[in-house]
């Protein structure tokens, strides 16, 4: 199970991270993490496993979804594959509390 980290400590270190929403693009309407990247978790789970987003090993990932289900999902599968990945607990649900 990928770790979690909270809204708090992602606000103070957004800098650090490449932030990944896997929500589907017609979810994204209800508001993004400024300057995340849009990659479905389908396409996160493929992209990792056919090694397509190599660029990205060596950063901090946080993944994302609207409730934290599929963001976990997300980082869990890019841990698996050598990634240095987290999931924001709560999900966008919490990012604007």
């Amino acid at each position: 199970m990928a770790d979690k980290i909270s809204t708090t400590d992602l606000k103070s270190k957004k800098s650090d991270f490449v932030i990944i929403d896997v929500r589907e693009v017609d979810e994204l309407d209800g508001g993004v993490i400024e300057d995340s990247i849009s990659m479905p978790l389908g396409l996160v789970i493929r992209n990792a496993k056919k090694k397509q987003i190599e660029n990205l090993k060596g950063k901090k990932i946080c993944t994302y979804c609207g409730t934290g289900y599929r963001g976990n999902i997300a980082a869990d599968e890019l841990v698996k594959e050598g990634f240095d990945a987290v999931t924001l607990e709560g999900g966008y649900s919490s990012w604007n509390q």
